[in-house]
């Protein structure tokens, strides 16, 4: 899918025109491009600096931004497991700040700003780990 390009420049009478997140907040300029890779599996995000990530289904969806996934305000939010073969069925445009992801396990909830996009891949390492950690928690606990 290629996202409409935003531009920082206003020709002349223009008013530059800015794309604004859900909370009223100018969002960062869109990703160059989102595509669907390895059978739905992959999620190539490519943004105009050069930075370009491949983040994968299962990582999508057990970092959602759903409320589901991350709580309502200070509650806890559901640890999602068994998710090694999920993939991402669509990607769709929401406003000029971000993109609805639908998984073929029904969960389509959540909303993935740019800027939380670019911050999957930026720390894709250190959030895995954490989940990671999270899954052997419950495991461990599950197991006494």
């Amino acid at each position: 899918m290629k996202v409409p390009e935003q531009s920082d420049r206003a020709g002349p009478g223009e008013r530059r025109r800015l794309a604004f997140d859900e909370g009223g907040t100018p969002s960062p300029p869109p990703p160059l491009e989102l595509r669907l890779r390895g059978k739905r599996r992959i999620l190539r995000v490519s943004f105009a600096d050069g930075a370009a990530f491949d983040l994968d289904a299962e990582y999508l969806r057990v970092k959602s931004p759903s409320a589901e996934v991350r709580g309502h305000g200070r509650g806890g939010g559901q640890l999602p497991l068994g998710k090694s073969e999920v993939r991402v069925t669509a990607v769709e445009p929401v406003g000029q700040y971000a993109v609805r992801l639908v998984f073929d396990d029904g969960h389509d909830s959540g909303i993935y700003s740019w800027k939380y996009l670019r911050e999957l891949g930026e720390f894709r390492d250190e959030y895995w780990a954490g989940y990671l950690n999270e899954v052997a928690a419950v495991n461990s606990d599950a197991g006494n």
